[in-house]
């Protein structure tokens, strides 16, 4: 995984706003949702050759770890996948246009339902009672990406746990949207995966300093209480 430590630079200036350097260090569990974000076969198998990141696969145990202590502390488990359709990249045109005809191939072959690469990564650790969510954008929670918004209200939902990849683009940007419309958000550092430690790092330290808080699965684990933190022991 990223090596990444808070820079105390950084924790100064966010204990200075917040009275704190960790606002979400304490999570009320029965309020919280891991959302784990577009850990695909697209962005996980260098054969498919869409947006491969190395560094997803080796942040799956982690991912598979927290998403147990959430389930045993009585939170909720959302799957992302990013999804390809025409009409959507119609809406969304800006984004072709900033994107080769081979690269916009690439995408919708790896991206569109019942490919390959949209499928989650096989070793994610899926439950029954987990949900999983499509969405259209990078973000997951702005409007026209998805109904995970609506879904964690529905649930009573309102603290979010950011995992996945890639931590600097559609991490971040769920993130930041999620805070925009009211939800505690924590970037989870160990559970997120980039193309380089520089910018994992980058985008960690910027979400922390003003969208909400950055910790570790340990460290959301202890925060979840006694019963995440024996079934992670487990």
């Amino acid at each position: 995984m990223h090596p990444f430590t808070i820079p105390p630079s950084i924790a100064a200036r966010v204990a200075a706003r917040c009275g704190t350097p960790h606002p979400f260090a304490r999570l009320d569990a029965a309020r919280t949702a891991l959302v784990v974000i577009d850990m695909q076969n697209g962005f996980l198998r260098e054969d498919l050759s869409h947006a491969w990141c190395p560094m997803a696969v080796r942040i799956v145990p982690a991912v598979n770890r927290l998403a147990a202590a959430v389930r045993v502390a009585g939170g909720a488990v959302f799957w992302i996948q990013n999804t390809f359709d025409p009409a959507r990249a119609e809406e969304w045109s800006v984004m072709q246009e900033m994107a080769t005809p081979e690269a916009r191939a690439r995408r919708a072959a790896a991206m569109s339902e019942g490919t390959e690469g949209h499928r989650l990564w096989p070793g994610l650790d899926l439950r029954p009672e987990d949900e999983v969510v499509r969405k259209h954008r990078y973000s997951a929670f702005i409007q026209g990406s998805s109904d995970l918004p609506e879904r964690l209200r529905a649930r009573g939902l309102d603290t979010v746990l950011i995992a996945g990849t890639v931590t600097s683009v559609c991490c971040e940007s769920s993130a930041r949207d999620a805070m925009m419309l009211n939800f505690r958000v924590v970037m989870v550092s160990d559970a997120c995966a980039a193309m380089t430690d520089e910018e994992h790092a980058a985008s960690l330290i910027a979400f922390h300093l003003q969208f909400g808080d950055v910790l570790t699965v340990a460290e959301c684990i202890a925060g979840l209480g006694g019963g995440a933190a024996r079934a992670a022991a487990e």
